[in-house]
């Protein structure tokens, strides 16, 4: 059986539009954009006038140098000197001025520490009784400090100093207030208290402070 031979087909591919160009018109060129100016040169200022400059001045050879002339030296302060109170008293009445001379400067104030007595007679009840105890115990609470000290004039040379002193010319030779009164003067920082005899403690006291 003879073959027939086959019409070929044509596929026809999908075309897109074409582009017309516009009739006579061509696309405009772009300008370029000018990019920043340089910055212009600064302009040179005036100079101001130049001012002249004072002249230094010099020293003339002539003139000496004054020198400071060392200072005279300080004088030394005056010191301090205790201010003495006399209460006149009897011999037998004072120990009991002394102790009434106690009372007051621990009511106005005073530290019973601050507070030294001293007998020229007698000792004081006090510093009999503590020494009976021994003179370790009785010096150890004169080196506590913490309460008024009361000795005599035998033993007045070990005691150290105190603000106030108070003295009793209760008795013993007039040699031992002599030799009393002024030991008690030099103990006392700020005030001595004498109890005794105005005239025989003026006279101790003109003589030997």
């Amino acid at each position: 059986m003879p073959l027939i031979p086959e019409e070929p087909q044509i596929h026809e591919s999908a075309q897109g539009p074409r582009a017309t160009p516009a009739s006579g018109r061509s696309a405009p060129t772009p300008r370029p954009v000018p990019g920043p100016r340089p910055a212009a040169p600064p302009r040179p200022g005036r100079p101001g006038p130049v001012r002249p400059m004072p002249p230094a001045q010099r020293a003339p050879r002539d003139t000496a140098v004054a020198k400071p002339e060392p200072s005279a030296p300080a004088a030394p302060a005056a010191a301090s000197t205790p201010q003495i109170q006399l209460i006149p008293a009897s011999v037998e009445g004072a120990l009991d001025a002394a102790e009434e001379a106690v009372d007051l400067l621990l009511d106005s104030g005073r530290a019973p520490g601050e507070v030294l007595v001293i007998t020229t007679g007698e000792p004081h009840p006090w510093a009999a009784h503590e020494l009976s105890f021994g003179d370790a115990a009785y010096w150890a609470q004169h080196d506590a400090g913490d309460d008024v000290f009361y000795t005599d004039a035998s033993l007045a040379a070990r005691a150290a100093s105190r603000p106030v002193v108070v003295v009793a010319v209760n008795g013993g030779p007039d040699t031992v207030a002599a030799t009393t009164l002024p030991l008690a003067h030099g103990r006392a920082g700020t005030l001595l208290i004498v109890c005794g005899d105005p005239q025989k403690i003026n006279s101790v006291l003109g003589a030997g402070v």
